[in-house]
């Protein structure tokens, strides 16, 4: 396990947060009625799970080569830019928010979390691959519930 300022890390939070800071500007138009519902557990895990995969993506000590799980993490990461495009020409409602996208179940969860649990991977960090999980558990948990509170 190395430890290491990761470029590749970085660029996969800039194209983790550029969506998300643009989303903060035009959420769905009932986003707060889901959020205020949200189980405490999961907000705990997720906020958790971000605290700790941000720092430990940065200096995770992977550089750019050619590693096909790097290569897998950084295409799921432009899969997730090609959805948060989609998502911002939609009318923004909630169904926007969390229909699939090329097939995958909630992409705007489930791509990034996947993408840095690959880059804990490749980077033989067990504490990066945990916690991915941990994000995973709460940021997938939470969206999967606002999806069974619309359908």
């Amino acid at each position: 396990m190395n430890f290491g300022f990761s470029l590749a890390g970085l660029i996969l939070l800039v194209m983790l947060f550029v969506p998300n800071i643009l989303w903060s500007k035009c959420p769905p138009d009932d986003y707060e009625n889901y959020s205020k519902n949200e189980n405490r557990i999961l907000l705990t895990l997720e906020r958790i799970g971000q605290v700790l995969v941000v720092p430990l993506s940065l200096f995770c000590g992977v550089d750019f080569s050619f590693d096909i799980i790097l290569v897998i993490a950084f295409l799921l990461m432009v899969i997730y830019e090609l959805y948060w495009i989609g998502y911002f020409r939609s009318p923004k409602t909630m169904h926007d928010m969390y229909g699939s996208f090329l097939h995958i179940p909630l992409p705007g969860a489930t791509l990034p979390v996947v993408s840095f649990f690959l880059l804990g991977i490749c980077a033989n960090n067990i504490f990066l691959v945990i916690s991915s999980i941990i994000l995973g558990i709460g940021h997938i948990g939470i969206h999967f519930s606002h999806m069974q509170e619309i359908s």
